[in-house]
């Protein structure tokens, strides 16, 4: 059975703008006067963007709304500690060319954009996102593409940014060419918001862009059950039903998704989408986000509750960036130790010598 193509997104929301502003937030409603003089200030310094799609989502009377939390700025983004890095996981050290970042042997990240549709008040490269050369020129996607080619050891591609999706089909359909006709490279991997943040973007045109003789998955990145929100997860259909594997990446955050019960929330909410959790990202030291910072312990506990609570599917891996470039590190909780082993509700057990112990 050939797929139905995916609907027109609405009329209405083609109109409506990203909030992009102190005076936008505030007209939508979505932030009292008061706070106007604040927001300017960070807006000053870090990007910002809304989407309506993420707008709609916000409640403006609760004032822990988990969904403002993330995307609102606030005047604590200003304030550094001394641990905080502008390049916390160290992105520049590792970057041969433009565009291109070689950490690990077998895969490079290829950000061919820097502008996002939202920002994220959380951001690890908000000292980059959003700037005057945001965008690969042709030669310098010429020269990273020229990278990857003359690199064999290289098998995976990450597409990431800012957001590869805001990109037009067009420049899509190009690179993903390219990287197809590269022999070495067995997998591309795209990550992005846009299934969440803007979702009607998500159309024909883009999926035909993506289509490609190479594996070619899509990371969503998504911090609360919520922003699943139904024109999210019908972007999310309509990716599936191209053929397109969906895994997430959610960055833990103090007040947002850092309960047991939010957490599992959305890791349900991620599956039951169709989207594979991925990675929990133990949030990068990246300047002004002490605010968002959970502890590592209280981390390990979450996923000590996930662990028998929700199904093996729902199981992220939990994980953190080393900063200077190190790469990354999976830091969930040890079950074993030594001959006692641990069951999901802290039962210890003693396992048996194994032969040659």
């Amino acid at each position: 059975m050939t797929p139905s193509h995916p609907p027109a997104p609405h009329p209405a929301a083609a109109r409506r703008r990203t909030l992009r502003t102190a005076t936008d937030i505030a007209a939508a409603g979505l932030a009292p006067a008061p706070r106007m003089a604040e927001i300017e200030a960070v807006a000053e310094r870090y990007a910002v963007a809304i989407t309506p799609a993420l707008a709609d989502l916000i409640d403006p009377t609760d004032p822990n709304d988990p969904i403002a939390r993330q995307f609102i700025p606030d005047t604590r983004e200003l304030t550094a500690t001394p641990a905080e890095r502008a390049d916390p996981i160290g992105d520049d050290s590792h970057s041969p060319v433009k565009g291109i970042v070689h950490r690990y042997p077998d895969r490079v990240l290829l950000t061919p954009i820097l502008h996002c549709p939202v920002y994220c008040r959380f951001c690890f490269r908000r000292e980059k996102v959003g700037g005057e050369e945001a965008v690969l020129g042709d030669g310098e996607m010429a020269a990273a593409l020229d990278y990857i080619r003359a690199h064999r050891t290289i098998w995976e591609v990450v597409i990431t940014g800012g957001d590869p999706l805001m990109l037009p089909s067009s420049r899509l359909a190009e690179m993903v060419r390219a990287l197809d006709a590269i022999t070495h490279v067995r997998t591309i991997r795209f990550h992005s918001r846009v299934p969440v943040s803007d979702p009607d973007r998500i159309g024909q045109p883009l999926l035909d862009a993506l289509q490609s003789e190479t594996a070619l998955w899509v990371a969503v990145h998504c911090n609360h059950a919520r922003e699943l929100s139904e024109a999210a997860r019908a972007a999310c259909r309509r990716l599936t039903r191209a053929g397109i594997p969906l895994i997430s990446q959610t960055v833990l955050l103090k007040d947002v998704n850092d309960s047991p019960a939010a957490l599992e929330e959305l890791m349900r909410a991620l599956v039951a989408a169709r989207i594979k959790p991925y990675y929990l990202h133990h949030l990068d030291l990246a300047h002004g986000t002490d605010h968002f910072r959970v502890p590592i312990a209280a981390g390990q506990d979450l996923m000590r509750h996930l662990r028998g609570r929700v199904s093996g599917l729902c199981q992220p891996s939990y994980v953190l960036d080393i900063p200077g470039g190190h790469g990354k590190a999976p830091i969930g909780p040890v079950y074993l130790d030594g001959d006692r082993v641990e069951d999901w509700q802290g039962g210890r057990h003693r396992y048996p010598p194994e032969r040659g112990d």
